[in-house]
């Protein structure tokens, strides 16, 4: 695993090997990324990392000049390893947060521009996740939510589905966060 642009283009990251997570693979991360780049200037974007595990997309975000990655992850081994590569790396605008995804998005907190979530494939709650976030004050009006899936979900037809892109058993779903205007 290793981060693909920016600052830190090329570091390996060595996550320990006993932390029960499903990295995004590089090609599939590659490729998000190059999707991003045409939705959203990365360096003006505050981003929120939810069952962020190794915390691959995060430090990607990092790399890439984002104002502030908030990496969410329940497991006590992925956030003290993100928060030793941090230190490692002098991230001080990436901070990780150990929490229940599901619980976090409900605290107070500030907005995010953009909010990626990449839960275990098999959590049963995954299809709520889209409502729960666009409908929030957690993600921004016009703010992006990309979800990471298995193929096995469809969200084509929520109002505010953007695009759908799958790179062998890695699915992104994109919504953009936007409100109905009035008057028109």
């Amino acid at each position: 695993m290793r981060i693909i642009s920016g600052k830190f283009r090329g570091k390996q990251l060595h996550p320990p090997a006993n932390i029960p997570v499903r990295p995004t693979t590089d090609f599939a991360k590659e490729s998000l990324f190059n999707i991003l780049n045409n939705l959203i200037d990365i360096e003006e974007t505050q981003v929120l990392d939810l069952f962020t595990g190794t915390g691959s997309i995060a430090f990607e975000f990092f790399s890439r000049g984002c104002l502030h990655v908030t990496a969410v992850d329940i497991s006590h081994k992925c956030i003290s390893y993100i928060q030793r590569t941090a230190e490692a790396m002098k991230a001080d605008c990436l901070k990780a947060v150990r929490a229940d995804g599901f619980r976090f998005i409900q605290l107070p907190g500030p907005a995010y521009n953009l909010v990626f979530a990449d839960p275990p494939y098999e959590l049963e709650k995954i299809d709520t996740l889209p409502d729960i976030i666009l409908h929030s004050p957690l993600l921004e009006t016009n703010g992006w939510f990309i979800l990471e899936h298995s193929r096995s979900h469809d969200f084509t037809e929520h109002p505010m589905f953007y695009d759908h892109r799958s790179y062998g058993n890695v699915n992104f779903t994109f919504f953009q966060k936007i409100t109905k205007q009035t008057g028109d």
